[in-house]
């Protein structure tokens, strides 16, 4: 039995959303209770205890849409790299990078990304994978990482003609291994969806293969109108909207995860709200690549269940949160907006997310529901309460303010320091790892 108390608890459960000083008590993997922190201890007094010296304790953060791949881009400079638009930026970039990569490179980019999901207090990632240098085993190879560090996952590969035939064809069966792995995995660690990339690369016959090869009842994680160019090349080589072509070939679903939905119609938000299938948005990607602010707000108003996610921006997730708020407040010029939105992003439609990939309550702090618990070390400096939570995590926390990380009922970080990894050994590593592959792009 662990017990994390002594914080003021944000429980994300409607019974009992705050006690201003709370413990949450673990057994195995589960929440066994969540209560007054005298009471709970002592109730359990043989358990480990570990305390929140007052802080706050939350629900482990989710990440709605990831890149782990993109974690060796930071700071690398690609000769005659000059971008003139989104797709100069994936092509110079993003697929120059992935075409790159090998398995080592893989699992050096996922224990670096886990390292930091655990210090950001994240303890379940969406991820979209792609390293086009070395298909095979890619997902298995981030799925070890995830594994020895204790991050929940659910992956899959994107799927992508421009690299051709055969190597659309690795893509597919990377997973649909993966994903028959997922189903027989019984520790509720992992999950798997289908990745397909935005439509631009993906010709009507690779569509179909994927329709057929994916797994009854598989969801899909695909890149939807990130672009205005996934827009117009759909329509003038198929004759229709992105949503619609994805809906003729059966990908929408309450299963399935659409990625930015930057440049949807209202015909397309009503086809994805009247198919269940949901939307991660991406709003600090969104500005950095210019390609424009979604209809997000519109989204969530008409009933489409929006996540968030990072795109591989970040692996803090309250940064993110803020982003949000601040993007649509600025692109609506209306102060008012956002305030309800964002933190329903993160805090309620990742949770459900999450909830449904994993089959179990993820992203709240209730008996039976997942142990995934965080603690930071933020002391209120006005009155805190049920009511006005989501103004404290806005404007007092970030992904830094993490002190302690339990993910699955096992204490992965306490008082910032990580219990089970040697951090500054990986980092030497991962930086040798990414020298090497910058070395082979720019060779």
């Amino acid at each position: 039995m662990l017990l994390l108390g002594n914080g003021r608890v944000i429980t994300r459960d409607p019974a009992k959303p705050f006690l201003a000083n709370g413990c949450v008590a673990m057994d195995g993997d589960v929440i066994a209770e969540v209560g007054d922190t005298g009471t709970v201890r002592g109730r359990h007094p043989g358990a480990e205890f570990v305390d929140a010296h007052g802080g706050v304790i939350m629900p482990g953060l989710i990440n709605a849409h990831e890149h782990i791949y993109s974690a060796f881009a930071r700071g690398l400079a690609i000769r005659g790299y000059h971008p003139e638009g989104f797709l100069s930026i994936l092509d110079g970039l993003w697929w120059t990078l992935d075409r790159h990569l090998l398995l080592q490179d893989t699992r050096a980019s996922a224990d670096a990304t886990m390292i930091d999901c655990i210090e950001n207090g994240v303890t379940t990632v969406f991820d979209h994978h792609a390293s086009y240098g070395e298909i095979e085993g890619s997902l298995f190879a981030i799925a070890d990482s995830a594994r020895q560090y204790g991050v929940r996952v659910n992956l899959c590969y994107e799927v992508s003609d421009r690299d051709g035939a055969e190597k659309m064809r690795e893509a597919v069966k990377e997973n649909v291994d993966f994903l028959r792995y997922a189903r027989e995995d019984k520790t509720g660690m992992f999950a798997g969806l289908f990745g397909l990339h935005a439509q631009f690369t993906l010709c009507d016959e690779t569509l179909a293969y994927c329709r057929e090869q994916a797994p009854e009842g598989a969801g899909f994680h695909v890149h939807v109108a990130e672009g205005i160019e996934d827009v117009t090349l759909c329509l003038k080589e198929h004759g229709k909207r992105p949503v619609f072509r994805l809906h003729d070939f059966g990908i929408l679903g309450e299963n399935t995860l659409c990625g930015h939905c930057t440049h949807v119609s209202e015909a397309e938000i009503d086809l994805l709200k009247e198919t269940r299938t949901n939307v991660a948005h991406n709003p600090e990607s969104n500005m950095g690549n210019a390609i424009g602010c979604p209809p997000t707000l519109h989204m969530l108003h008409k009933g489409v269940c929006v996540g968030l996610g990072t795109d591989g921006y970040t692996n803090d997730m309250l940064e993110s949160l803020k982003v949000a708020k601040l993007l649509h407040q600025h692109n609506l010029h209306d102060a008012n907006a956002a305030w309800a939105e964002a933190p329903q992003m993160l805090f309620e439609n990742n949770a459900k997310l999450a909830t449904r990939a994993f089959g179990r309550p993820i992203g709240v702090l209730r008996p039976g529901a997942a142990a995934d618990v965080i603690a930071l070390d933020y002391t209120p400096l006005t009155p805190m309460d049920a009511g006005n939570v989501n103004g404290h995590v806005l404007f007092g926390m970030s992904g830094r303010s993490v002190i302690h990380t339990v993910i699955a009922g096992s204490l992965k970080m306490k008082d910032r320091v990580l219990t089970e990894v040697d951090k500054q050994a990986v980092l030497t590593h991962c930086r040798d790892t990414a020298a090497e592959l910058w070395s082979r792009i720019n060779a």
